[in-house]
């Protein structure tokens, strides 16, 4: 009689195939809802400072004798924005916004306008599939092609 096997240890290769193969399927199931979940994540935090970023232009201006919005470096100089929006094109949860400011002229009211494009629109590592726009005359729009305008459908839980 062979007590071999009693004495042996451990596990036998098919059982670490099926192991691994497990754990692979739970990875290849897990990683596209976790991706899914940051791009809506990110999408969401967009939508959050469009809305604070035309609320501190509100103040802003109102603040300023209603003569003009101010830029992103002013508006987290003064505190009306987190410093994370300083500079020209700030990044901020995967999502980069460009501001366009309109100065008054003769009948013309001064203006902005906010866009909030993904860093990576497609693709594994994509951080948004949404781009946004909200201005000094309409709410929070969005498109799911391109850079987002003026005359592109509300974003949902914006304004």
């Amino acid at each position: 009689m062979r007590n071999d096997n009693k004495n042996r240890r451990g596990f036998s290769l098919v059982e670490l195939m099926i192991v691994i193969s497990i754990i692979g399927i739970l990875v290849a199931i897990g990683i596209p809802a976790w991706q899914s979940s940051v791009r809506s994540t990110n999408e969401a935090a967009a939508i959050t400072h469009l809305q604070r970023i035309s609320t501190a232009q509100v103040t802003y201006f109102n603040t300023k004798n209603r003569s003009g919005y101010g830029t992103f470096e002013q508006l987290a100089g003064g505190g009306y924005l987190s410093k994370q929006f300083a500079g020209d094109t700030p990044l901020v949860d995967g999502y980069i916004y460009k501001m366009a400011l309109t100065a008054r002229s003769g009948n013309e009211p001064a203006g902005f306008a906010v866009n909030a494009d993904p860093q990576k629109p497609t693709g594994i590592t994509a951080t948004g599939s949404r781009f946004f726009y909200v201005s000094s005359d309409t709410g929070i729009t969005s498109n799911s092609e391109k850079s987002a305008g003026p005359d592109d459908p509300p974003a949902g839980g914006g304004q």
